[in-house]
């Protein structure tokens, strides 16, 4: 068993990595650019829409499941449009503090991941362990953190399920950089 101390470089650099990876991945490939698509007549839209404040909405609205059950909530999901709506504060939005917001994100989560790996990794692989167990073992578990996680919103607020490969194939990427980086760095000749 390794002690997970001894571990303390990949953990860090995976973390560093996988944020910078992050970044590249939402700034400057395409494939998210996507995701979002306009409505048909956005100012007859933002016109509805003004007023509101800030916050997440469900259209149409239905209290709890015994709402739902009233036959003219019925017919309004019949009739559509049925989603939700997120509403962020009027203004361009800051990117300064969403970088650094997505910073302390990655860091929290991507340390907390890569502790969970080394665990899991120090736990079940003694030193000495080949470079490619070392990788198979740590990727399928970042991969895990990393890709899964965000499923829930395909299944329950609509999220494309075509949005949610990309988020797979993401953490997927993140995965085989965490996985290189403790098989690089996994401790040799205890």
């Amino acid at each position: 068993m390794i002690p997970i101390a001894e571990l303390w470089e990949p953990i860090l650099l995976s973390t560093v990595i996988v944020w910078i990876a992050s970044a590249l991945v939402w700034m400057a490939l395409p494939h998210h650019k996507s995701e979002y698509a306009a409505v048909s007549d956005e100012e007859a839209t933002r016109n509805s829409l003004r007023g509101i404040g800030p916050g997440l909405y469900r259209i149409p609205h239905a209290a709890d499941y015994d709402d739902m059950k009233d036959s003219d909530k019925q017919k309004k999901f019949e009739e559509g449009p049925v989603g939700f709506l997120t509403v962020m504060p009027n203004g361009v939005p800051a990117m300064g503090g969403r970088i650094v917001q997505s910073f302390i994100f990655f860091l929290v989560v991507s340390v907390s991941v890569s502790v969970i790996v080394a665990y899991v990794a120090s736990r079940t692989l003694p030193s000495d362990t080949h470079y490619l167990m070392v990788f198979r073992v740590t990727g399928t578990i970042d991969w895990l953190a990393y890709g899964f996680g965000s499923i829930p919103e395909s299944i329950w607020f609509g999220r494309p399920w075509g949005n949610q490969l990309k988020t797979l194939i993401d953490g997927l990427c993140y995965g085989l950089l965490t996985a290189g980086v403790f098989g690089w760095l996994w401790p040799r000749g205890m």
